[in-house]
């Protein structure tokens, strides 16, 4: 029977031609106040355009999305754009004791009252 061709990745010519998606991006995002960069909602369209764009040129390179090459890509144009964007970890801390203390014993003592209630009626169940 017939052997179906499949066309190999020409990686050369999607290196060649995903430069023009970032620097479309690039040009997007002069836009975009840099302070608000890593603000994902001021430049959601923009990056989904970029996304878009790679994904194409990858496509017509007879390349798979996404592979190594273009992941490298997009990296580099991440740390152009966002390498200021880290997540601000929170510290928790504990509350001051007097606080904690309350927080543990409420609980502790409405157990101990309800144990009492649930006793204490089961031995006067003559009343009820």
């Amino acid at each position: 029977g017939a052997r179906q061709q499949t066309e190999l990745c020409n990686e050369s010519l999607m290196l060649e031609k995903l430069p023009a998606c970032g620097k479309s991006f690039e040009e997007m995002m002069k836009k975009v106040d840099s302070k608000k960069w890593c603000n994902l909602t001021e430049f959601i369209m923009y990056y989904d355009n970029f996304t878009q764009c790679t994904e194409r040129e990858a496509n017509n390179a007879s390349c798979f999305w996404p592979n190594p090459l273009a992941e490298g890509f997009i990296t580099g144009i991440h740390k152009q754009f966002f390498s200021n964007c880290t997540s601000e970890k929170v510290h928790w801390e504990d509350p001051p004791d007097e606080i904690l203390i309350t927080l543990i014993l409420i609980p502790v003592m409405l157990t101990c009252a309800m144990i009492t209630l649930v006793v204490w009626c089961s031995k006067r169940s003559d009343i009820l």
